[in-house]
């Protein structure tokens, strides 16, 4: 008798599931043929938002266009010159920004600049962990420092301003986390395995954590951020055979379009949205399926006229 009402139970939940999974697929479909711009749009007016790597390129204009929804902005980036000048533009918008000089993948300083902020300007309610960086050569010609600073930056810096940060959100209940990845997330190029695999691996990580605070019960929203190439100079001298069908995108669209999936409270932010099909297909073709297709598109000669970011 057990065993019969074991299996009416599996069959009962797994019938409940499916029509679950159902509906959000067919709401994920609504949503994903919907203009963003035609969503319902949640106010940040008044929230203090903590962007990392703030002095540049996406971070800098995620911030302004967060100070253009009212937000308290709290700048954090290494390059202190670049982040002053953030937080000028941040002001003359009318918007409140507090600047510091942080090395994120120093656990030490990012927990005692947290302190700070709390002290001087308040809880943090929406965290961008933004900061990157991109080394650009083949395993082989990479040293071992260079990999270890990749995903110092790219992965170990979110573990410390999340310990940092959520805490306080899990104590007001309310917040929101944007993790900037990459579609390199999704698939190894080469000349990226340090990128690739960092970025791989802080996705992984959003994913645990924001399972996390749904299990607790927590109202924090979570969105993965995947760009394809975005013109800020860290990918400088990239090249794809089809520039027409995946054009390289500005920070200014991309920084945008974070804040609006902030706004509409997004899972997942695929730039541009072409690109998904791309990453369905990594998903479904066998390796030498992939090939095929990244030859086509040019993606593994991609690096090959690498240069990167100019320095001074």
């Amino acid at each position: 008798m057990d065993e019969v009402f074991e299996m009416f139970s599996f069959f009962g939940g797994l019938v409940n599931s499916l029509v679950i999974i159902l509906i959000h697929c067919l709401l994920a479909i609504i949503k994903y043929v919907t203009p963003m711009t035609l969503w319902p749009k949640k106010s940040v007016a008044g929230e203090i938002a903590l962007v990392t790597g703030s002095g540049s390129g996406i971070g800098r204009e995620v911030s302004l266009s967060l100070a253009k929804r009212g937000c308290h902005l709290v700048l954090w980036d290494i390059n202190d010159e670049g982040n002053q000048e953030t937080g000028r533009m941040v002001r003359s918008l009318g918007a409140e920004a507090n600047v510091y000089k942080c090395d994120v993948t120093d656990r030490e300083a990012v927990y005692k600049v947290a302190k700070s902020v709390e002290t001087e300007v308040g809880k943090v309610t929406i965290l961008v962990n933004n900061a990157g960086i991109v080394s650009g050569r083949q395993l082989l010609d990479l040293s071992d420092e260079d990999i270890a600073k990749t995903f110092d930056v790219n992965t170990l810096a979110h573990f410390w301003t999340l310990k940092a940060f959520l805490p306080s959100m899990m104590e007001v209940n309310r917040g929101h986390v944007v993790t900037v990845s990459s579609v390199l997330a999704e698939v190894g190029i080469p000349r990226c395995s340090d990128y690739c695999a960092s970025k791989a691996a802080v996705k992984a990580m959003h994913q645990a954590v924001a399972r996390e605070m749904i299990i607790k019960r927590k109202d924090i929203h979570f969105t993965l951020v995947c760009p394809y190439l975005v013109k800020t100079g860290l990918f400088e001298g990239t090249s794809t055979r089809y520039e027409w069908l995946l054009n390289t995108m500005t920070p200014e669209y991309v920084g945008k379009k974070i804040v609006e999936s902030i706004q509409t409270e997004q899972d997942h932010l695929y730039l541009p949205y072409l690109i998904q099909a791309g990453v369905l297909l990594e998903h479904v073709l066998p390796f030498r399926g992939q090939l095929v297709m990244e030859d086509f598109l040019g993606a593994c000669a991609a690096m090959q006229t690498f240069t990167g970011r100019k320095k001074d």
